[in-house]
């Protein structure tokens, strides 16, 4: 780590603690343990908060929330803690083809407040004062081939640019037709045979938790040599 103590935080936009998305974050959370780093996992789900307010307070000139949301509830800790991480890892599973609403409030959130409207040379004047690693990890129950017919890699990835424009570099991780319920006996759904599920999981979760745990090392050393 070259004498530096590397901060990094994943956030959990998924209402399960102990899920796919939960699991995913853990192994890329150990992965940046492994290579020395100081790790947080957040649930966002415990805190209750909006979306970003247009309120416009963090592009008031001369503002002083150094690149904070100015709003004041349950979120502001956290956003505040993750305005001196060096690391950011944002998982969610798809809804309908998108993130959860948890996650893109999140994200207004946390990348608003840091992006700017003041352009020089064709870029922002971003609010900060280094790169910050960053990556979304996407969890669905679709298999890999129906997420590309359904162009799920063009919606996902906008949010990967934006984390990119904003703090300077992004990366996104896919785990694709992951196990949806403990019994799918209990649930109307003939879309996926159960037993196909299992076999999936059974035979590539773990290298998909493998890719978790590498992305979180491989994030951890670029911001130790940052």
């Amino acid at each position: 780590m070259n004498g530096k103590t590397v901060k990094a935080m994943f956030f959990n936009a998924s209402p399960r603690k102990n899920w796919n998305t939960a699991k995913m974050l853990e192994s890329a959370a150990e992965g940046a343990r492994e290579a020395g780093a100081e790790t947080e996992i957040v649930n966002l789900y415990d805190f209750p908060f909006a979306g970003c307010k247009s309120c416009f307070a963090c592009k008031l000139k001369n503002a002083k929330t150094n690149g904070v949301c100015a709003l004041r509830d349950n979120l502001r800790p956290i956003l505040e803690r993750a305005r001196q991480a060096d690391v950011l890892v944002l998982g969610s599973p798809v809804f309908f083809h998108y993130p959860t609403g948890v996650y893109r409030a999140f994200l207004e959130r946390l990348a608003f407040p840091v992006y700017s409207y003041h352009y020089e040379n064709g870029q922002p004047l971003v609010c900060r004062d280094k790169v910050i690693e960053t990556a979304n990890i996407f969890t669905m129950n679709c298999p890999k081939d129906m997420m590309e017919r359904w162009n799920y890699p063009t919606f996902l990835q906008a949010n990967t640019e934006t984390l990119a424009t904003v703090f300077g570099a992004s990366e996104t991780l896919y785990a694709c037709n992951t196990y949806q319920f403990t019994d799918y006996s209990r649930y109307d759904i003939t879309l996926f045979s159960e037993e196909e599920k299992r076999a999936y999981r059974d035979a590539h979760f773990a290298d998909d938790l493998a890719a978790a745990r590498a992305l979180g090392q491989r994030l951890a050393d670029r911001a130790s040599r940052a």
